[in-house]
Formats: C-alpha cells, structure tokens, sequence
C-alpha cells in the first residue's frame, strides 16, 4: 500500500504461521470464468516467494486447480486456498471457480474471507454476475478492491476498463472506483499494440519498472508525470472524500499539498471500512521472471488496506437448542467457534474439512463438538456429536502441509471429520455452539439418476450420502411418487462434475434417465361402476359384488369413501374390504399409472355369501368397481403447478416474459426489486420448467434468478394428455 517492495518473501516449502489475527488477512477472488483468477494467484505465490516457479492452468501445474476433473474441463469447480507470506502478513487467498453453476464454493469463499478483490479481463468487461456478486458485498459491507487483467489483450484498455467498473459497480459513487496507479506503456510492436512495462504511482508519483524481468523503482520522466496528473487528481480527492478528517478537503481546495502518508491512511481506511475500491492492473511474471506486473502493488494493497480477521464481525452463534450466545470476538484466547466451509475427500488422507476459525484456538487432535443444523431439506440429517480432530494443515496445491495450531482468524484443514459436513460448527464440547448458516442459493435442475449396475446399486446410496454432505447447493431426493432418485444440482456443469466424482472418487458408476413430475389422475365428472368377482371353480369359491358412485371433488380434496348401505347387501365386516380396494386401486392409477385423487367414492349396494366372501375377494371388486367407474367417464390428468419468482434486469423482462408465456406459465404480477431489477411472479407447470435453471441463465446472460415452489395440480390440456396417455401404454 505504501509502494514499496518487500523485503520478507514468505519462505517457500514450508506453511506460512501467523500468531495473531492482526498478522492475517482472508481474500477471496471473485470473477467471471476466464477472467485470470488462478493465474493472478500463480503470480503472487510467486512474487511472495512460497513458490519458484508458477504453474500453469494448461497444463494442470497450478496451486488452485489439481483435481483430476480440473485437469480435463480446463476451469475451476472448487474453492481452493493457497496462503502466502509477505512482510510477515499470512495472507490466505482463496481462489474460486467463475462458472455460475459453482456459486456454491463462491459462497464458501465469501463466507471464510474478509475482504474480496474482483478479477476483470481488460478484454471482456464486467460480465453481469460479477455485477451481482459485487452488490452482495456491497449489502455486507465487505471491502472490495479491483485488478484487471489481460493487458496484453490487443483489444485492452486499462482506461476505458477502470470507467466501466467506476460506472457499473460505483452505482451512484463512481468516485468510490478509482485506480491507484497507471499503466506505463513501452514501443508499440508490429501490430500497433504497445505492451504494459511498469506502473504509475499516483500518489507517491513514482515508476514501478517491470521490463527487466525484475521490479525496480524509479522518478518518472518529464514525459511522464502529465500522464497522471488529471487521474492523481481525481484520486486524492476520492480520498478525502472518505477521510474521517473534516477539514482535510478545505485545506486541499485551499491548495495546500496533503502530505502522501496522510493520504495513505486515509485510503488504508477507506478500503478497509468497504468505502472506496481502488482499481490495479495484473499481469503474470515473464519467463524467468520473479515478479509479475503490478503483484508487489497488490500484496501492499492487501496486508496495508484490507481489514484483519479482528475488523469483521463474526457470524451470530446460538446454542443448538436455538437459545442465545453471546456475540464473538475474534479472539484466539475465546471459546471455540469455527465453521467448515468446505469439504472434499483425498485419496490418502481421507475427508478433508476446510475450516474458518471466527473465535478460539483449534488444535490437533482435540475433541470438539460438530452441530449441523438447517439443511435436512437437502438431505443432511440434522445432528450434534462430539469428534476427536485430527492433524491439522495448510493447504498448497496437492501438498497438506502441517500446521501446529490455528488461531482465530485463520484457515486450515481439519483431517477426519467423519461427521462434520459443509456448513457445520465445531466449537468447545463443554460449550456447543451454532453459526448462523450463510445463504445458499437452492438447486434447481433436476437430474435423474439409476445405478448402471447391481454392484454400483450396492454403493449408490454411500456414495450419493457423501457427495451431498461435501457439497451443499446439491440436493438429494427419492420421489415416492416417481421412484426416482433425483439430484438437484445448480446447472449441467455442476451435475456432470457430481456425477464424475461419483465415478471417479467414490466408484458409483450411475446413468441418467428422463426426469418424471408427479402426474395425479382425477374423475371429469360423475360416474357409476359395478365390481363383481365370482369364482366357483374348485375348492374355496370366491364372491362379492359392489355398486358404488364416483364424483369429483375440488383440489387438494384427497380421496372420501361414503358408506350407505341399507338392509346389510354388504356385510358390516366386507364395507372395509370395499374402501381398501378403492384405495388401493387408486393408488396404481386409473387411466396412465398415476395415482388417482380428490374424488368421493359412495359405496351403495352389494351382494354377498354367506361361505363364499371375503376380504380378499371384496377389496377385488372394490378396485373393479372403480376401474369400471373410469371406463363410463373421461379421467383428467393433473399435472403439478410451480409457484414460480423470476428476478431480472429490466431489460430482459420482455424476454422472460415472452419465455414463461411459451411454457404455459400464468404471469401473476411484476414489481421494481432494487435498481434496475423486476421481480416476475408467475404459475408454471412444473413439466415446463424442468431445465430452466439453465434456460434461464442463458436468457438473462447470467443474470436472472428464479426460486420456485408447489403451488397444486390442475387439470392438463386435453391435447398433452393424450400424448402423456399415449406414452405411459407404450412404456416411455
């Protein structure tokens, strides 16, 4: 933050330690797929000195993406921390994926760090859910910093760039976005492009030099120094702007010069309190290059502007009970709070649980209480047990490496956990505690699975078990009315990420099949039905006959069964036998397979034998009696409506709109949610909207949210009926 370089690299080989939480600083990377990620991470790693050599994400050689499935699909799909060392600041970075269907760990990340820095090519812009992520920190008070990348692109402009994330992200301060310093350009190359060799300074009015391979410090040139003076400007008075100095800005207008370590402080407190976000440029080192462009400036930035663990609140606690605990304070000497925001399993070692420490000391081989409350809707089991931790590490691409301790404030992973999963709290097992759980987004695609063999049938249900409780934005379901097995993921990347972990990690081999909604069947109007079963052909003979009455009901109304019999035609005993057999019949269905509802069923004559009937021959003519019953009338098959809210833009509300009108859905109304952004409300048959989490997506650029819920089953067009009818004889 003071433009200097440091002189302390983190020793490489070995974990960086911090004893205090004023020596941490948590960062997440946030940005769209591509925008450079991982790559700026490689690069402080390696001007930081914790490695000699930066990987590459082509190759599979980077710290952040070293699971096999990373390797193949070229992109992150995990949250990944590699911590560092400058000037004595551990510094954990936690990379993650920029693909939407990966909002999970994104989540996690932002849950375990203090401060965000957003990633944006200089090629591509701001994309739209980067926007999105943006004001979510922005609702937290989260502080935010900026880096562009891509400078060499040939269409890169850093200027152009850093107006449009001050337009797009400042909102109504643009001033709060502004950079810290400039690029300095070389001789243009053949092609008209000029390359980015060193920075501006604009507050200390000093050239950064990194052409040589190595950062050197310099005094700009008389050519130079106009180059900034317009944007130094603009910048010191953004600072004071934000100063806590009242009389800082009177004293500038008046032209006295502000002392630059003034300035500093200010900026230092304007970025930490998530007051002004100041824009840098990245780049990777060169060929045998230890430092790459602008990531000596950006380790500055992070341990002089960005907050310390003890700066931010910690989530609330509760006892598991859901009684009130008092707030915590980021204090190593305090009662145990942490959180594990991530967990994945390694080959040898076992489960891994990612933990964030928010109060206390973690230490190996300590028994600790795991509370995991809030997500039985995703099928884990609420539960409260006391586990024994194990060692503890830092991790460093596929290298743990041991840690003796970790300290409120830090990050480490915790070796087997075998019942703590994702969002759960480890605290003290003489004084348990719950963590307000953060906000997952819920998965909405649908993807139907089956064992592809009796073997892999035998694992499926472990392996499915252990998949959900790594992974909270998965949701597993076994629909008794389908009988399916339904994973319900983020989005087709997210699904086939799951499904090759259950292949590759746990041995499931699984294939999809369509996913089904839970058609019903109901009567169009009244109808009569006879049901007589009479056998006489050897040994005991079988008798019951039944007359009933069939009427439809309004939804939601479930099935009635009405006795009135007169004169005992149907035995007291047999009236029973009748109801079950009814039921029983509409249960498996009428006309398609689909259980039959919200009808009355009158039972109001019969015959009976005094030797002959029974039970069993009763509930036989029951069913017959309703399957009869159909046959006279036309049976309506009722499919389930969602209860859809649709937040957009506004300028792609004319293309939702015109999309939900295609699936048949009923727009119900519409409503101004924030700047820019309507809030559709709408009734879509759930049978339509089976891929819409990925339509949507498409459709909105990334953009568009939707939740959804059951909202009841109504009567389907006569037209898809049939086909549905058509489908069920020919077993589709």
């Amino acid at each position: 933050m003071s433009e200097k370089s440091s002189t302390h690299p983190g020793a490489a080989g070995r974990a960086p330690a911090a004893d205090r939480p004023a020596a941490l600083r948590n960062v997440v990377l946030v940005g769209h797929s591509g925008s450079g990620k991982t790559t700026l991470v490689e690069a402080l790693a390696l001007a930081s000195g914790a490695v000699n050599r930066a990987g590459r994400v082509e190759d599979g050689g980077s710290l952040s993406d070293y699971d096999e499935i990373e390797h193949r699909q070229q992109r992150s799909v995990q949250l990944s921390l590699v911590p560092v060392d400058w000037g004595g600041i551990k510094i954990n970075l936690l990379d993650t994926p920029g693909y939407a269907d990966f909002v999970g760990e994104l989540r996690a990340g932002l849950r375990a760090a203090d401060a965000a820095l957003f990633v944006v090519s200089a090629a591509d812009g701001v994309a739209g859910p980067t926007r999105m992520v943006w004001d979510e920190c922005a609702a937290v008070g989260m502080p935010r910093a900026l880096v562009v990348t891509h400078l060499e692109a040939a269409r890169a402009d850093f200027d152009e760039m850093t107006r449009r994330c001050a337009v797009t992200l400042g909102g109504e301060d643009p001033d709060a976005v502004l950079p810290l310093y400039l690029p300095l350009y070389g001789t243009p190359g053949a092609d008209g492009h000029a390359p980015v060799e060193g920075l501006i300074g604009l507050l200390s009015q000093r050239v950064f030099d990194y052409s040589s391979g190595t950062r050197t410090e310099r005094a700009p040139t008389e050519d130079e120094l106009p180059l900034i003076e317009a944007a130094r400007n603009r910048l010191i008075e953004g600072i004071i702007a934000e100063s806590e100095d009242e009389t800082l800005m009177d004293r500038y207008l008046a032209g006295e010069e502000i002392d630059v370590k003034t300035l500093i402080g200010d900026l230092e407190t304007a970025v930490a309190r998530g007051a002004f976000h100041p824009v840098l440029a990245a780049a990777p080192a060169t060929d045998g290059a230890k430092q790459g462009l602008g990531t000596v400036e950006l380790l500055e930035l992070i341990t002089g502007g960005f907050p310390t663990p003890a700066e931010r609140e910690a989530p609330a606690v509760t006892s598991p009970d859901g009684s009130p605990r008092p707030s915590l304070g980021c204090d190593p000497q305090g009662p145990l709070a942490a959180e594990v925001v991530k967990t994945s399993s390694d080959p040898y070692v076992g489960r891994l649980s990612l933990v964030r420490v928010f109060s206390g000391t973690l230490r190996p081989d300590e028994t600790v209480h795991v509370s995991g409350h809030g997500l039985t809707d995703r099928g884990h089991e609420d539960h409260d047990v006391d586990e024994r931790v194990g060692a503890l590490s830092a991790p460093f691409g596929k290298q743990q490496r041991p840690l003796p301790q970790a300290i409120a404030g830090d990050l480490a992973c915790v070796a087997k956990l075998t019942r703590a999963e994702t969002g759960d709290t480890l605290s003290g097992k003489d004084g348990p505690l719950l963590m307000e759980p953060w906000a997952m987004p819920d998965p909405l695609l649908p993807v139907a699975i089956r064992a592809h063999s009796k073997a892999d049938e035998d694992k499926l249900s472990q392996g499915l078990a252990r998949l959900v409780a790594e992974d909270p934005t998965m949701r597993l379901e076994h629909n008794q009315d389908t009988r399916q097995v339904v994973l319900w993921c983020m989005g087709e990347a997210h699904a086939d990420v799951a499904l090759e972990r259950l292949r590759s990690r746990y041995g499931v081999q699984v294939d999809t099949v369509d996913h089904r909604v839970a058609l019903r069947e109901t009567f169009g109007g009244p109808a009569a039905g006879r049901g007589r079963h009479v056998k006489q052909s050897g040994g005991h003979g079988q008798f019951a006959i039944c007359e009933i009455q069939v009427e439809p009901l309004p939804g939601g109304s479930g099935i009635e069964f009405v006795d009135k019999v007169v004169g005992g035609a149907v035995p007291r005993q047999f009236i029973p036998s009748v109801e079950k057999g009814v039921r029983a019949q509409a249960a498996r269905g009428i006309a398609a397979g689909h259980p039959l509802v919200d009808i009355r069923v009158t039972l109001l004559d019969g015959k009976s034998h005094s030797v002959d009937s029974s039970d069993a021959a009763f509930q036989t003519a029951g069913a017959l009696a309703l399957r009869e019953a159909a046959a006279q009338i036309t049976v309506d098959l009722l499919e389930p409506v969602a209860d859809v809210s649709v937040l957009v833009p506004d300028e792609y509300v004319g293309q939702v709109l015109s999309d939900l009108s295609g699936r048949r859905g009923r727009v119900v109304g519409t409503e101004q949610s924030g700047a820019g952004r309507t809030l559709i409300r709408a009734e879509v048959p759930e049978i339509e909207i089976g891929r819409y989490a990925v339509d949507l997506r498409s459709l909105s650029h990334g953009t568009g949210r939707f939740s959804r819920g059951y909202l009841r089953h109504e009567a389907m067009p006569g037209q898809l009926a049939a086909k549905m009818r058509e489908q069920a004889e020919n077993g589709a």
